[in-house]
């Protein structure tokens, strides 16, 4: 059975969660930013950044975290889904959904309306009732879009 886990709450989880997180969106040069945002999302008494996985016997099949900003640009945008990852092999199993409704949650319960996220991606979310927001920019000044989810929505 799969289990979404807060690695703030399992401790022996972090140094496998950020070797996961970094290979699926790090590269070879920024280990030590994956480790330190992980890190510190375990000792702030603040509500984010937070980082999920979803774990499966001894081995995590996918994740997702919670950030203050994903999108450099859009400081005034928050809280965002960032990292959403599902490994291959269990992609059209209904992870992803899975991973995206349990963000929704926990954003809602932590308060806040809206949730947002930035992607290439087009049709993956719109399926999920995330709604389209505009264009965002990325550091490298690529265009992204950014997509809106209001909390308040059933799931």
């Amino acid at each position: 059975m799969i289990e979404i886990i807060d690695i703030r709450e399992r401790a022996e989880l972090q140094e496998e969660a950020i070797g996961y997180f970094w290979r699926q969106w790090g590269e070879e040069s920024n280990k030590n930013f994956y480790r330190d945002c992980m890190e510190r999302s375990c000792d702030t008494e603040s509500d984010i950044p937070r980082f999920y996985v979803a774990h499966e016997g001894e081995r995590i099949v996918g994740g997702y975290a919670l950030l203050r900003s994903d999108l450099n640009s859009r400081q005034d945008l928050f809280p965002w889904l960032a990292c959403l990852y599902v490994n291959p092999e269990y992609r059209g199993q209904g992870l992803g959904q899975k991973l995206q409704e349990h963000a929704i949650r926990e954003a809602k319960l932590k308060g806040y309306q809206k949730l947002y996220l930035c992607t290439d991606h087009t049709g993956y979310y719109e399926r999920n009732q995330w709604k389209y927001f505009g264009l965002g920019y990325t550091i490298f000044d690529e265009e992204t879009r950014i997509y809106e989810y209001q909390t308040g929505d059933s799931l």
